[in-house]
């Protein structure tokens, strides 16, 4: 599209003009008073503003011929515009004579030809001061000025005023030659170099922008739009379940991210990570918790992003070592049962008569478990040894972890008979794990019974850590004093039943149905009357005996003793609330060999409730030690094993036909 002229019309984008020849010759200025020059680098300019009485047109008259045949067009990429400066308040009249003052000063600054474009520091400040709310790009500002100002029409239709003697005619009258000689650039070819022309103003301010990300002003902004303050629950709508993987890329193409800045500010909301405000952490007493609070650490809002539906997996094992310094080769089986498909949370193994290295052990548990868990604590009594495991993602939610102990046994100097427990907080649900081996014998079952009794008033926990629900709690009772409450160990109590009896009913049904062997354990019988764990719970038992077998062999006890196989091994539990617990497995690891005693385990899920922040945190403590040691076993073991595998490939095999 042209324009009468021949000139082609570009709409949408700042259109410059320039000669690659001479300066224009020829001007017809005989009715302008004063000459309108060409300076060396072909830039016009004026020596001073024609007279009050003079016709625009006749002014500003170029030869079309001359100028259409030295013309070029070159389209310039509008720069996003300055930060905009503070001014005090102006009249009218003010900035009408601002207007006349910055229009003579780039005239002047165009006769020098050794200035560049960008060398214009009056010239960019006009241009760049446009009024902040209009939020107007570059782009559109040149586009609105073409339809303000750029119509020959308009210019021939707006007389110059005649009076000099007040500003605001002398700032009308520049107004209107400079909205000429924005037409003169726009319609006309004109010589020189680069353009340094001030952008014009519009008369009035210019209608809002939409809403556009892509407008540079709008980016420049450097901040959020006040329509999405609250970032988390627009991010929740826009995309549903908040993503962790969403790049920055991503972020601009959804509109809420106008910069690179705001886009580090604003990661952490797209992730999985709550944000924090500013005030919250101002204002927030973390003394004084509240379960429901924004931000609170151990709060439901950071209890629902780990855990949506609020539940954990533990698993909760015993195993009677029977003091053998051999270890099992592999753990895998034991700590990690092929049948589930995910590990859990937390692992608490509790051990009794325990090999003489106890730091050997627990190396050998981190090593098996990897380096997605850590050792929260652990604490020996005797022989009896406990560990916990846990998840290292979780261990800023546990409270300090305290421990007690209690000998049942006192005239024995190596402590093989008694309790130990470990207590602690996570977030606002209390735990406590007991490991108990009780008094060995078919027949000892009022003694086995004692030193329950004797565990649960002597066992003083918690020490630090607040109960949870002390309006439920009992001083006779250790129990009654948690949420949570998981009881292992080597209870040894017994069938009451011949050998030749449970050998017969072992042969007949070798699968799991174990029915008719529960029928005579002592355990079973005394929990029914509720003589001995009282509000205790057990799961279904499906698996064989756990005691006694010969070492290394599946077969049970072969000596002249002939004991009779028993369910000494034993996981029971209890909650202050009902249905907190959810047991998913119980079984034991037959490929365990090394002891008299099989490994015996439980799968659980358990429920999480939200806790408060004025409870002593564990800051995040574990042992450091154990894990790289472990970790370096676990890695110089994969390397052996490639190694081997590697050598079994390259090796060859003779054979003599």
């Amino acid at each position: 599209m042209s324009t009468p002229n021949g000139f082609p019309q570009h709409l949408g984008a700042c259109v410059t003009q320039s000669t690659e020849g001479g300066a224009v010759q020829d001007l017809h200025t005989k009715k302008a008073g004063k000459a309108a020059k060409a300076g060396g680098n072909g830039a016009l300019t004026f020596e001073d503003p024609p007279s009050v009485g003079t016709s625009l047109n006749e002014t500003l008259k170029l030869l079309p011929e001359e100028l259409k045949a030295n013309m070029k067009i070159k389209s310039i990429t509008p720069r996003p515009p300055r930060k905009p400066r503070l001014e005090r308040a102006a009249s009218l009249d003010e900035k009408s004579w601002r207007r006349w003052r910055r229009f003579r000063t780039s005239q002047e600054s165009l006769t020098d030809p050794n200035e560049t474009s960008s060398s214009n520091g009056s010239l960019q400040e006009a241009s760049l001061s446009p009024p902040v709310r209009s939020r107007a790009s570059p782009c559109r500002q040149c586009c609105q000025e073409i339809s303000l100002h750029g119509s020959p029409d308009a210019l021939e239709a707006s007389p110059v005023g005649k009076s000099r003697g007040s500003t605001s005619d002398l700032g009308k009258r520049a107004s209107e030659i400079s909205s000429a000689f924005g037409g003169l650039l726009r319609g006309k070819a004109f010589a020189g170099g680069k353009p340094r022309l001030s952008q014009i103003m519009p008369a009035r301010p210019l209608p809002p922008v939409e809403f556009n990300v892509a407008s540079h002003t709008l980016r420049t902004a450097n901040r959020i739009d006040s329509d999405c303050m609250d970032y988390r629950h627009y991010s929740q709508h826009k995309f549903g379940r908040v993503s962790s993987s969403l790049s920055d890329t991503r972020l601009h193409g959804n509109g809420m991210v106008y910069d690179n800045c705001s886009t580090d500010s604003m990661k952490s909301t797209f992730s999985l990570l709550t944000p924090i405000r500013s005030k919250d952490v101002r204002s927030r007493s973390y003394l004084e918790g509240s379960l429901l609070a924004s931000g609170a650490l151990l709060g439901a809002e950071e209890l629902s992003r780990y855990f949506p539906d609020r539940n954990i997996g533990i698993f909760v094992a015993t195993w009677n070592m029977q003091g053998q310094k051999e270890l099992p080769v592999n753990l895998d089986d034991f700590l990690l049962p092929t049948d589930a498909d995910y590990a859990q949370d937390m692992y608490v193994i509790g051990v009794q008569e325990g090999c003489p290295d106890r730091r050997e052990w627990e190396i050998r548990l981190q090593e098996t478990l990897g380096p997605h868990y850590v050792m929260l604590y652990s604490a020996a009594h005797g022989v009896l040894y406990m560990s916990v495991f846990i998840r290292r993602d979780l261990i800023w939610f546990c409270s300090e972890v305290e421990y007690a102990t209690v000998t049942t046994r006192i005239v024995s100097q190596i402590k093989t008979k008694g309790a130990l427990g470990i207590c602690f907080t996570f977030f606002g649900t209390s735990f406590l794990f007991i490991t108990s081996h009780f008094t060995s014998g078919d027949s000892k079952v009022n003694e086995r019974k004692l030193d329950y009794n004797k565990t649960i008033q002597a066992l003083t926990l918690p020490k630090n850590v607040p109960d949870t629900n002390p309006y439920r709690s009992s001083s006779s009772d250790v129990t009654t004093r948690f949420d949570e409450v998981f009881w292992f160990g080597d209870f040894n109590f017994r069938l009451n039943k011949d050998r030749e009896t449970v050998d017969s009913i072992l042969n007949q049904n070798p699968e799991t149905d174990v029915s008719k062997l529960l029928a005579y354990d002592q355990l079973t019988s005394e929990m029914s009357r509720g003589s001995i764990f009282k509000g205790f719970q057990e799961a279904d038992i499906h698996f064989r005996p756990s005691y006694k077998f010969d070492i290394g062999k599946d077969s049970y006890d072969t000596t002249s003793k002939q004991r009779t196989p028993s369910y000494t091994d034993r996981v029971v539990y209890r909650s202050r609330y009902r249905d907190d617990i959810h047991a998913v497995k119980y079984s034991s690891c037959p490929v365990i060999r090394t002891s008299d005693h099989r490994p015996v385990f439980a799968l659980f899920r358990v429920k999480v409730r939200p806790g408060r922040d004025n409870i002593p945190l564990a800051a995040g403590q574990f042992d450091r030690e154990l894990y790289l040691i472990g970790i370096k076993r676990r890695i110089t073991r994969e390397l052996q094993k490639r190694q081997e595998q590697k050598d079994q490939k390259s090796s060859s095999v003779c054979s003599v036909s």
